[in-house]
């Protein structure tokens, strides 16, 4: 039997989404990171870019924990092993507190991590002391470890917030307003971490804004249960995968990576933008990304879209997600009305909307066996293919995606999560398609 083990942890949330809990994780992250500890950070339910950023200011692996997509036994195994390895476990929550079934909270509660209240201080005085307690004390049961203010003003305005604190709850401190600190956003979120070119000076001077007002001590160590043994079958020893990576092709979750190793698989990275020949490989991966952003020079790339082309004539294995299904319609057209075409194996086009098109989870019965990830996006497709599959979202919410196939090549809007169902994702990249159990 293996031991549980203990380390400090807190869950970083929030009333609502859009009130900083990226730039307060990060700031935590790198403020700990700056005193000599090893901070590992987890992000609660699917995302791709807020990793990027908690990656840069923790300087270790990012992964999601969540009781639906990832499952609370692998979420045990993930904390388990970095509470072997940590001085400082974060994990930044989604959406509001108590948003979604399962929330944020049902996690806190679930693992027992005391949250950590984030609240947008702008524009409030006394008030932000009853949104705090009504954070900490609208579930009785929930382990709450205090709160933080997000952009307050000035100190005078900081000491007014932290005054309206009732009921003993704790101050963790707070952060300016600042430009310098403040991470920037577009359609889909935060901008890259690779885009920003002052991300390292944001993120230092945020850990030095909340150093200067709050204590730099570690939150009570959490016990975290050891998890049952994990056994990965090598359904893909000596499959080559080539992955896209580069400003268009980045989203990607290292733990579906980490599982596609684990059953033998080696991976090649390629850029679609910059590359003009596909790796050497059996199967190609083609994730979501910004390809909206990057069509006019992914279009003009006509040697890699002649690869691409050729590797499905060649009937070999073609995964594609998102951004990744959208580079194999036949066009893209952009916000501004620009289009592109682009590798045309999917007969259709998509449309970049300003708007919202859809966001849920989604679980995804196909031919491989039920797959489980989530959808995120802004460009409407229209096509006259015939969907193999449709997504269904646990929690009711819009956005039944379609799941598309033409001889060995998949594609769908659904980010999937690939350990929610290993053979499944080894029956669709193995150039021998592995039978579902």
């Amino acid at each position: 039997m293996r031991a549980s083990r203990h380390c400090p942890a807190v869950l970083i949330a929030a009333p609502a989404s859009g009130q900083g809990k990226t730039t307060v994780t990060a700031a935590l992250a790198r403020l700990h990171r700056n005193q000599g500890r090893k901070v590992r950070v987890f992000k609660c339910g699917p995302d791709f870019l807020d990793p990027m950023i908690l990656e840069r200011a923790s300087g270790a692996p990012v992964y999601q924990v969540d009781l639906w997509m990832v499952g609370a036994d692998e979420s045990r195994r993930l904390l388990w092993e970095a509470a072997g390895e940590a001085d400082l476990i974060l994990i930044e929550g989604v959406m509001g507190l108590f948003d979604g079934t399962p929330s944020s909270a049902d996690l806190a509660r679930h693992f027992g991590v005391p949250v950590l209240g984030v609240i947008d201080g702008t524009a409030m005085a006394q008030t932000f002391g009853a949104l705090a307690l009504g954070l900490a004390r609208y579930q009785p049961d929930l382990p709450f470890a205090g709160v933080l203010a997000n952009r307050v003003g000035t100190v005078r305005h900081a000491q007014l917030l932290e005054g309206s604190l009732t009921e003993g709850l704790r101050w963790y401190g707070a952060l300016s307003r600042e430009t310098g600190i403040e991470l920037p956003s577009r359609h889909l979120g935060l901008v890259q971490a690779s885009e920003l070119n002052d991300l390292d000076a944001r993120l230092d001077a945020a850990a030095n804004a909340l150093a200067s007002t709050c204590e730099v001590a570690l939150p009570p160590a959490v016990e975290f249960a050891a998890p049952a043994p994990v056994v990965v079958e090598p359904l893909l020893a000596g499959v080559r995968i080539a992955v896209a990576r580069d400003e268009a092709f980045a989203f990607t979750y290292g733990a579906s990576l980490d599982l596609l190793r684990a059953m033998g698989a080696e991976l090649v990275f390629f850029s679609p933008i910059r590359d003009t020949c596909l790796p050497e490989a059996d199967s190609l991966y083609l994730p979501g990304g910004y390809p909206e952003l990057h069509h006019l020079e992914l279009s003009r790339n006509t040697p890699m879209l002649e690869a691409i082309r050729a590797h499905h004539a060649a009937g070999k294995p073609l995964l594609a997600e998102c951004g990744g299904m959208l580079y194999l319609l036949d066009a893209l057209t952009d916000v501004e009305g620009q289009r592109a075409e682009l590798v045309g194996l999917l007969a259709g086009e998509a449309t970049m909307q300003k708007r919202l098109a859809a966001l849920a989870l989604q679980a995804v019965e196909m031919p491989e066996g039920l797959l489980r990830g989530h959808t995120y996006h802004h460009s409407l497709t229209s096509t006259e293919l015939e969907p193999i599959a449709r997504g269904l979202s646990p929690n009711g919410g819009r956005g039944a995606e379609a799941v598309y196939r033409e001889g060995r090549m998949t594609a769908s809007y659904v980010h999937f999560y690939f350990p929610s169902n290993p053979q499944a994702i080894a029956a669709l990249l193995a150039p021998c398609a592995v039978k579902a159990p």
